[in-house]
């Protein structure tokens, strides 16, 4: 068994509470009342199993649950206070991987998009198991366990890095900026000895990765191949569709010209695109 808390805001690092009408554990019938002593929930009983810190899907927070362990739990007229210990030795898991398991998180029809406090009659860690050996990926080039510290409010920008394209850069951040969100491009930081490494950090921290296939350079196509198998939000941009590479033109792309006016365009482009994507 594993205790399944979900929250509308992300949980923190050490604590949280819910109302006590989302604590679905009912103390008159199994499982839930074998976590009750005497009416009221026992800590030394709920600490036995481990547990799932879950934000809403569509929540304030990142979409990634993590394992933890129980320390206690505080009742009073209103809401439950729960403190607990993250398991920092294992991996997050994402909610659109835990949505494959209905029948084992009881998801109802709003499946992970409800804040409650619930018991699953399940093994959690076979279950990370599992979907741990369906979705591993490795590279033997590059690390990306960035992947997990994503921040939802960057947008990452794969180019070229020539002078020409500093005013195409201009435009795209002046476009994230506007919809309240952070953009950067690989030659913005300096953080691992090994380039593309910096490069893969940004692509799986980011929430949107932005693209630009001007000038058919073969490092974007490498990163936005790198963005694509990560499960990114890509956007393409070129200023020719003689850019783009056939494997990507059955995509959107948004065409710009290196002008005033076309660099205008695409930032206003832009703006609707991640409006779109972020719900901002």
């Amino acid at each position: 068994m594993f205790h399944l808390l979900v929250s509308y805001q992300e949980w923190s690092s050490s604590g949280g509470s819910l109302a006590n009408s989302r604590v679905y554990i009912n103390k008159d019938e199994e499982p839930g009342s074998s976590f009750y002593t005497n009416g009221t929930l026992d800590t030394s009983k709920i600490s036995k199993y481990p547990a799932l810190l879950v934000t809403e899907t569509g929540g304030d927070g990142m979409q990634f649950a993590r394992v933890a362990h129980i320390t206690q739990v505080v009742q009073s007229h209103n809401e439950t206070v729960i403190q607990y210990a993250i398991d920092s030795s294992i991996a997050p898991i994402s909610n659109n991987d835990l949505e494959n398991y209905p029948t084992e998180l009881h998801l109802g029809r709003f499946g992970l998009s409800h804040t409650h406090w619930r018991v699953c009659d399940a093994d959690l860690f076979k279950l990370l198991l599992h979907n741990q050996q369906k979705t591993l990926i490795t590279s033997k080039v590059f690390s990306i366990d960035a992947i997990y510290a994503q921040d939802r409010n960057l947008v990452s920008v794969m180019m070229p890095f020539s002078a020409e394209f500093n005013t195409v850069y201009t435009s795209i951040q002046a476009a994230t900026v506007a919809v309240s969100l952070s953009c950067v491009r690989a030659d913005d930081i300096w953080e691992e000895h090994a380039i593309i490494q910096d490069v893969v950090n940004i692509i799986a921290r980011a929430r949107v990765v932005i693209c630009d296939c001007s000038g058919k350079n073969p490092n974007v196509f490498y990163e936005a191949g790198i963005a694509h198998t990560l499960g990114k939000e890509v956007i393409l941009i070129a200023q020719s569709k003689d850019d783009i590479p056939f494997d990507l033109r059955h995509l959107r792309c948004i065409f710009y010209l290196p002008n005033t006016e076309g660099l205008e365009a695409l930032s206003q482009s832009l703006q609707t695109k991640l409006r779109s994507i972020t719900g901002k």
